[in-house]
This record gives C-alpha cells, sequence and structure tokens, in this order.
C-alpha cells in the first residue's frame, strides 16, 4: 500500500474531534456590555469608512484584506481565555462537576459571553465541525485511479491517529482522555459526532458510486473505516494514560493501524476503486 501519510493542509487539519479552539469558526459579535472590562481593553473607536470603500464591483483595497480587525482580535482573545479556563477547570475537576458560570469567572467574562462563543457546554471540548471531516473527504476524493475508498479513507485515518502518539501530542492528549473517560455526556457526544463522520463519509461513496436509495455497501464501507478510527483513537488514549509516547508508540498505533486496514481491505478491496 503507498504512503498514505497526509501532507500540507491535511497535515495541519489531521486531529481527533478534541479542543475547541477554531479561530475560523464563526461566532455571534460580541455585546461589549457583556464583557468585564478588566479582563479586556476596550476598543479603539471605529475610523471613518474611506471614500473608495469596496462596493458593488469595486476591488478592496490591499489594507483591508490583510489580518483580523481589532474587533476581531477581541473576540478571538476572549475565545481563547474562555477555553483555557474551561480546560484548566477540566482536568481539575472534570466537565461534569464544573458550571459554565465557575468557567466565566476564571475566564474574566460573564456567563452570557461564554454562550456566545459555545451554545453548549459540549461545545468547550468537541468542534461542532472538527476539521478532521474536510481532510478525510479531502483523501477520498483526491485518490489516485485504482485506489478504493477504504484504502484512502482508511489509510489517512490511520496516518492521523499514529501522530496521537507523538510527544508534541500526548500531554494534552492524555489530559483530554481523562476529561473524556470521566464524563459519560462527553462520550455521548463523541459518539454522535462520530456517527456525522460516517453519514459524512457515506454520502461521498454513494455519490460517487451513484448507489441507489437502499444499498448498502456505501454505509458498511463508511462504518468500516469510522470503526477503525474510533478503534484506534481509544488504542491511543489507552496508551497515553499509561504513560506511553515518543517513536515507539507512533510506530505501535501506525503498526496496529495497518493490520486493521489489511483486514479491512480483504473484503473491501475490490469496492468503489476509482476508474
Amino acid at each position: 500500500m503507498a504512503d498514505a501519510t497526509p501532507s500540507g493542509a491535511q497535515a495541519e487539519a489531521q486531529v481527533v474531534p478534541l479542543a475547541a479552539r477554531s479561530p475560523a469558526e464563526e461566532a455571534d459579535p460580541l455585546d461589549p456590555e457583556l464583557v468585564d472590562p478588566a479582563a479586556v481593553p476596550d476598543a479603539p473607536a471605529p475610523a471613518a469608512q474611506p471614500a473608495d470603500a469596496p462596493g458593488p464591483g469595486r476591488r478592496p483595497r490591499r489594507r483591508e484584506r490583510r489580518g483580523p480587525s481589532l474587533r476581531e482580535q477581541r473576540r478571538l482573545r476572549t475565545r481563547e481565555a474562555i477555553v483555557d479556563a474551561a480546560a484548566a477547570l477540566f482536568v481539575e475537576r472534570g466537565f461534569d462537576h464544573v458550571s459554565v458560570m465557575e468557567i466565566a469567572q476564571r475566564a474574566g467574562v460573564v456567563e452570557k459571553t461564554v454562550f456566545n462563543h459555545f451554545p453548549v457546554k459540549e461545545g468547550l471540548v468537541f468542534e461542532a465541525d472538527p476539521p478532521i471531516r474536510a481532510a478525510l473527504l479531502d483523501a477520498v476524493r483526491r485518490r489516485p485511479a485504482g485506489e478504493s475508498v477504504a484504502a484512502a479513507a482508511g489509510g489517512f485515518v490511520v496516518a492521523a491517529v499514529s501522530q496521537l502518539g507523538s510527544p508534541a501530542a500526548a500531554e494534552g492528549m492524555t489530559e483530554m482522555a481523562r476529561v473524556i473517560r470521566g464524563s459519560r455526556t462527553l462520550q455521548a457526544r463523541e459518539r454522535e459526532i462520530l456517527g456525522t463522520l460516517t453519514d459524512t463519509l457515506a454520502e461521498q461513496i454513494t455519490l460517487e458510486t451513484r448507489a441507489a436509495a437502499g444499498e448498502l455497501e456505501p454505509w458498511l464501507a463508511a462504518n468500516a473505516v469510522m470503526g477503525l478510527y474510533s478503534s484506534l483513537l481509544e488504542l491511543a488514549r489507552d496508551r497515553v494514560l499509561a504513560g506511553a509516547s515518543g517513536p515507539e508508540l507512533v510506530a505501535m498505533l501506525r503498526t496496529r493501524g495497518q493490520r486493521g486496514l489489511a483486514l479491512l481491505q480483504f473484503g473491501l478491496a475490490g469496492y468503489a476503486k476509482r476508474r
């Protein structure tokens, strides 16, 4: 099997659906009155709109395409403070024993500000649209001729989860594994996310194969791949909680993943090959 290690943008997206840090995620604008003034500095007064501001058919000026505005920077700083406060409290006491009010107090904001960023408490742990979804679909769409969907999606999953054993990922992985395994609420939410990922993959396979309504093959293939993903993720958590990390753990996860992928391929190798 060809090396399935993602590169470029895919490598940045090869994360499990943990960590709620998502600067690109759109959120409701903050009401300045809801933020503790001592926690976030006042934003400067808005400048007058230039006469040549972009409009229909106009090309925006270069400076207007540069980084986030001061208001957006302020929003991102507030969001980061909330996520950091929540992560620290969840590690200290567990997800189910921390209130949103306590998170707000530690972050230096009011409770409504937390809900402006995260409408549900579980959103502080899991992203609504985990980056792995887009990366997984991209791996499927870009697979070469002759490669099955199971090989492309399964190879991506193995490469992604294997990297969770690296020293850079191990500390955060250990903390979040404890938090998730200590909360039935988070475990249920994670199952929902994995179910959504499975549905998304099955829909992509259905689209490619033009499968008729009621055909089982797209769903069987998608469930097999995501079953491999879920199994590897739990294995990675077991190992990091036992104190393992580094090249040996990465190699072990990759070896186990490739064995699972080979078993999966035995039944699905000829299905959905790219023509």
